[in-house]
C-alpha cells in the first residue's frame, strides 16, 4: 500500500486535529458494509445472532500482559529527565484504541491517562459512568479490588488524580513528552506553561519499530489470513462482477478465521482504476481483458498486515499486462534483495526505481520510472503504516516488518499493476511473510483456473 496517506496512518501524527474524512470515503464505507452483510447474511446462510459472533470473535493468541510491562520498562530507561503523558480515546469517540497508548498499557477503555517516568509508572482511569454502562458494559475503575492484576499496573489512580500526581512529577523532571492530539497538548500546556512541551512520536516510534517474537506472531496470523483471502478473490473474480463484491468476499474470509476485520479500507481497482493509487470507491463492473489491482490486508489481534496483488479478471494475463507485470515483479525482487540489517528505506526505493527504469519502454519509447509514484515500503504493526515509517532514515535492524510494494501506473494504457509483500527484516537478510500467495504469473494464473 503506498505510504502516502495521513488518514491510514502514514507515520507520525502532526501536531492539531486529524483533517475530517472525505464523503466519497463515508459513501463508500457504507456501501462496503452493506455488502459484507449481503455476504454474511445471504450467500453464506448465516442467521443475524451467528453473524455477530462472527464480527466478535476472538483471535487465537494475544500479546501477554507482560510483553507490556517489558515496554514500558523499557520506555522508562530512555525518558531521563522527560516525563511522558498519554491519552486513551476519549469517551463517546470511535471505538478502538489509540495506537501508542495501546502499545504501552494493553489498555483499550475510553478516558484513561497513563503518565511514565523514569521512577513511576500510573495508569489513571476514569469514574465508573452507570448510564454509559447500560450501552458498552461495566468499565473498569481505580477502585475496583482486581484493577492492578487486570491492568497489569502497580499503580492505578482515579483520573481525578492526574493533576496532582503531574505536577509533583514535574518538581524533579524538566521536560515533557505527548502526542500532540485533540485538546490533550493544550491541557498540558495549560497545566505546565513554562516547561517544554516535546512530541512523542519519535520516541514511541523507536520503540514500535522492532516487533517482538509475540507481535511478529499476530502479524503472520494477519498475513496467512489475508492470504486466504486474495486466493478467494481469486477464485471468484470474472467478468460482469464488481469490485465491491471481492471486497466482501475478502472480507468474510478475515471475519470468518476470527480476525477483528480489515487492516484499512479495501482497494480493489480494476481497469483504469487500478492506476488510481488509493482508489476507494469499489463500484465498477469488471470486464473482460481487465487487470485488478487488490490491496486489501488483515487486522488480527490488533496487528495489521498488508498485501497488494494484481490479476487478470479473464485468469490470463495478455502480452503487454504480462511484460509489465515481470518488470514489477523484477523491481520487487531487486528491492527485497537489498533489505537487510544496515539498510535503510531510501536503498529499498533505489533498488526498485533503477530496475524499473532500465527495464521496458512506454508507448513512446521513454523510460518507465515516471509511472512508480510513490515510495514502494513502510513499516506494519499496530498501524498499518507503522514504524519506521516511508522517510525515516535510520538503517533497518533485524525484527522490523515493512513492506516491499513497487508498482506501475499508466493511465494511457488503463493499466495498474502493484505487488506487495510484508516482510520480516533477518539478522541476515528478510523473510517473506505473504509469500504463501504467489507473485509469479503462471502460478496466478493456475491457481485462479476454474
Amino acid at each position: 500500500m503506498p505510504p502516502v496517506r495521513n488518514a491510514r496512518g502514514s507515520g507520525p501524527p502532526a501536531w492539531g486535529p486529524r483533517p475530517a474524512p472525505r464523503v466519497s470515503r463515508a459513501r463508500f464505507r457504507l456501501k462496503f458494509r452493506r455488502a459484507r452483510a449481503d455476504i454474511l447474511l445471504r450467500m453464506f446462510a448465516i442467521r443475524p445472532a451467528a453473524a455477530a459472533f462472527v464480527c466478535l470473535s476472538a483471535v487465537l493468541a494475544q500479546v501477554p500482559q507482560a510483553e507490556f510491562h517489558t515496554r514500558r520498562e523499557a520506555a522508562r530507561k530512555k525518558l531521563g529527565d522527560a516525563v511522558l503523558v498519554l491519552f486513551s480515546r476519549a469517551p463517546g469517540a470511535e471505538p478502538g484504541p489509540d495506537k501508542s497508548f495501546y502499545y504501552l498499557t494493553g489498555w483499550s477503555e475510553p478516558g484513561a491517562i497513563l503518565m511514565l517516568s523514569a521512577e513511576r509508572e500510573i495508569l489513571f482511569l476514569p469514574a465508573r459512568n452507570p448510564e454509559v454502562e447500560k450501552y458498552v458494559g461495566r468499565q473498569s475503575a481505580a477502585g475496583d479490588e482486581d484493577a492492578r492484576r487486570i491492568t497489569g499496573f502497580d499503580e492505578v489512580l482515579p483520573v481525578s488524580r492526574f493533576e496532582a500526581e503531574f505536577a509533583r512529577a514535574l518538581e524533579s523532571h524538566a521536560r515533557i513528552l505527548a502526542l500532540p492530539r485533540g485538546d490533550n497538548a493544550a491541557k498540558l500546556k495549560a497545566l505546565a506553561p513554562m516547561r517544554e512541551l516535546s512530541n512523542a512520536a519519535d520516541f514511541i516510534g523507536a520503540l514500535r519499530a522492532k516487533k517482538s517474537p509475540a507481535e511478529i506472531a499476530l502479524i503472520e496470523r494477519a498475513t496467512d489470513v489475508s492470504v486466504d483471502a486474495h486466493k478467494a478473490a481469486w477464485k471468484r473474480m470474472a467478468p460482469g462482477l464488481f469490485e465491491y463484491q471481492l471486497a466482501a468476499t475478502m472480507t468474510f474470509v478475515m471475519l470468518d478465521a476470527g480476525c477483528e476485520g480489515n487492516a484499512y479500507d479495501p482497494i480493489v481497482g480494476s481497469g483504469i482504476n487500478g492506476t488510481v493509487l488509493h482508489y476507494d470507491k469499489n463500484s465498477r463492473r469488471m470486464d473482460l481483458g481487465d487487470l485488478v489491482v487488490m490491496d486489501v490486508g488483515a487486522r488480527c489481534g490488533g496487528y495489521d498486515t498488508d498485501i497488494t496483488r494484481t490479476a487478470p479478471v479473464s485468469g490470463k494475463f495478455n502480452p503487454r499486462q504480462l511484460e509489465l507485470y515481470n518488470i514489477v515483479l523484477g523491481a520487487q525482487k531487486a528491492a527485497l534483495a537489498v533489505i537487510k540489517p544496515g539498510t535503510t528505506m531510501e536503498d529499498v526505493n533505489r533498488a526498485a526505481r533503477e530496475y524499473i527504469d532500465s527495464h521496458g519502454k512506454d508507448r513512446n519509447g521513454g523510460r518507465l520510472g515516471k509511472y512508480l509514484t510513490h515510495k514502494i515500503s513502510h513499516g506494519v504493526g499496530l498501524d498499518v503504516h507503522d514504524y519506521p515509517t516511508h522517510v525515516s532514515a535510520e538503517p533497518f535492524e533485524a525484527g522490523m516488518i515493512i513492506t516491499a510494494e513497487p508498482g506501475l501506473y499508466i493511465p494511457e494504457e488503463r493499466i495498474g499493476i502493484r505487488i506487495e509483500d510484508t516482510v520480516l527484516v533477518t539478522e541476515d537478510g528478510v523473510r517473506v511473510l505473504s509469500g504463501g500467495l504467489p507473485t509469479n504469473p503462471a502460478q496466478i494464473e493456475k491457481l485462479m483456473a476454474k
